[in-house]
């Protein structure tokens, strides 16, 4: 039985069915509800989104961190190996694995690794021996035998030696100091006239050419004082001191005058050998940063020196940024066969360094270095007459540093390398032609094999690591660094340009108190009048 009724006092209807009574404002109710339970339920899909998306990017940050923590893991390593570490660049694990890379049978192993044992026993004899030589010197050693020798006789007195035969001496040799002896040459110019002829004039010997206007200061000082400066790294303010303890007081901006003045006069010297070195066809390269010291005002562009353009550019904008110093570089060039070293300045690391030094002079050769941009790309800016060889030891590092959390890529890597560079210790001693077979045969399948491997045992590893970096590296410069196997005239590495830079690494921590390193004396003269210019 169904029954519907309305109640119109309290607009309430009811649905009767049996026992179960549905009043339609309940089911209002129970709509309202729903709707509530589906919003409670679309909020909380969201949060859980947004949680979700935390979830990802803590992760995400997790994920990062884990990285930059494994990096500074890497750079701590790589730090403690090298204030730690071995000085040689020799890779010393498991020599067998170098040895599959040069020899095709177990025979053939086993007889290198008995050469190399019995290299080993005699090296150990020959550092045993020198020990020995060592010790038997002592304190014994003689000095030089060109120091001149001034002898005292220590003996008893006559009454004491009454009565006594002399049957020999006993010798000592005492090193003295003494400081550099300054003396003066004083040149006299007599002068003449001709009786009865006033209008002649007075005569007088021709005065040679003076490095300083008075004939004040020779060229020895001027030695002294480079050889001081850039040799032993001492600031001028500390050679004014030294001067002062031999006995003569030269102020700093004197010095200075005498350096300048040097400079101006060696220059054409320093051409020659800059041309000298360019007829090298195999050339290395490497720069280090310098401070440079601003002047007081921008210097002007000189038509006859290709570096004045930039050298004001970049004084300019260092003007406008209100900079008291820039970030200059040096860099040096060596030649090979050519047994010179040219450093070279400029104001910047910019492609103005190699350019101005290589292209700029019709260069045609090879230039070995980094792979800096100012290098790898040479080749193109010079129209194909300068080639870029790089330098593998930069490649080798960067495995050595990812040694330590991914041992089987960075060792395998380390060992071809090792098996590389024993071949160029026998090929040190050999012509140009021999060389270049000698690494054709026998270095060039070791390329091949390094190649492959790279190409597919290292296709998974993170870029964001230290193997990664050295993995792109090696195939990034992949043509640069086997440049070497075309040419018997170019090394391996590049080590022999970069030991260079210590010289002015070891400048570049000196005191500057007193001097402005490399740019120009403010507001100073000496007593001659002459305004000091750059060091």
């Amino acid at each position: 039985m169904l029954c519907f009724f309305e109640n119109t006092r309290n607009c309430s209807c009811a649905i009767v069915h049996g026992r179960y009574v549905v009043r339609m404002s309940e089911l209002e109710q129970l709509r309202r509800l729903c709707e509530q339970l589906q919003q409670q339920n679309a909020q909380l899909t969201r949060d859980n989104e947004q949680l979700q998306a935390k979830t990802d990017g803590l992760r995400k940050d997790n994920e990062d961190l884990q990285v930059q923590l494994q990096q500074s893991r890497d750079e701590l390593t790589a730090l403690i190996r090298k204030i730690f570490g071995r000085i040689s660049e020799r890779y010393t694990g498991d020599a067998s694995g170098q040895l599959r890379f040069a020899f095709d049978s177990d025979s053939d192993i086993e007889d290198a690794r008995a050469g190399i044992l019995q290299a080993l026993e005699e090296h150990r004899e020959q550092e045993q021996k020198k020990k020995q030589k060592r010790r038997r010197r002592g304190t014994s050693e003689l000095f030089p035998d060109h120091l001149p020798r001034h002898e005292i006789i220590i003996d008893l007195n006559e009454d004491e030696k009454d009565g006594l035969k002399r049957i020999g001496e006993d010798t000592t040799e005492t090193l003295h100091f003494r400081r550099p002896v300054l003396h003066v040459v004083r040149r006299i110019y007599p002068k003449y006239i001709r009786p009865g002829e006033p209008q002649a004039g007075v005569f007088q010997a021709q005065r040679p050419p003076s490095l300083i206007s008075g004939d004040r200061y020779d060229t020895s000082v001027a030695t002294e004082l480079i050889t001081a400066k850039y040799a032993y790294h001492l600031p001028v303010y500390r050679q004014e001191d030294m001067f002062a303890g031999s006995g003569v007081h030269l102020p700093r901006s004197t010095l200075l005058n005498i350096l300048t003045a040097s400079a101006a006069l060696i220059q054409p010297f320093i051409e020659h050998l800059r041309n000298a070195v360019r007829t090298d066809p195999c050339l290395g390269t490497d720069d280090t940063g310098v401070c440079l010291m601003l002047p007081d005002t921008i210097p002007g562009i000189d038509p006859e020196d290709p570096k004045s353009k930039r050298v004001h550019e970049v004084i300019r904008d260092a003007f406008a940024e209100q900079k008291k110093s820039i970030r200059a570089k040096m860099w040096v060039y060596r030649g090979l066969s050519v047994p010179l070293n040219i450093f070279d300045f400029t104001v910047s690391r910019h492609r103005d360094g190699p350019d101005l030094f290589l292209i700029d002079n019709d260069y045609e050769g090879t230039l070995i270095g980094d792979c800096y941009g100012a290098n790898t790309g040479i080749s193109m800016r010079s129209c194909g007459s300068v080639g870029h060889a790089a330098c593998n030891a930069h490649a080798r590092r960067k495995f050595e540093a990812a040694l330590d959390n991914h041992e089987r890529h960075a060792k395998y890597v380390l060992e071809t390398y090792m098996a590389l560079y024993d071949i160029e210790d026998q090929a040190k001693d050999l012509n140009e032609a021999d060389r270049l077979d000698l690494r054709r045969r026998r270095s060039k399948p070791i390329w091949d094999a390094l190649g492959n491997y790279v190409d597919t045992q290292m296709t998974n590893v993170s870029v964001k690591e230290k193997i990664g970096e050295a993995r792109s590296y090696l195939r990034n410069q992949w043509q640069g660094l086997v440049r070497y196997l075309d040419d018997g005239n170019v090394p391996i590495d590049n080590n022999l340009s970069e030991q260079l830079m210590r010289q002015v690494a070891l400048g570049r921590k000196m005191d500057v108190r007193g001097e402005r390193p490399g740019g120009l004396s403010r507001g100073r003269s000496d007593d001659s009048g002459e305004q000091c210019s750059p060091q």
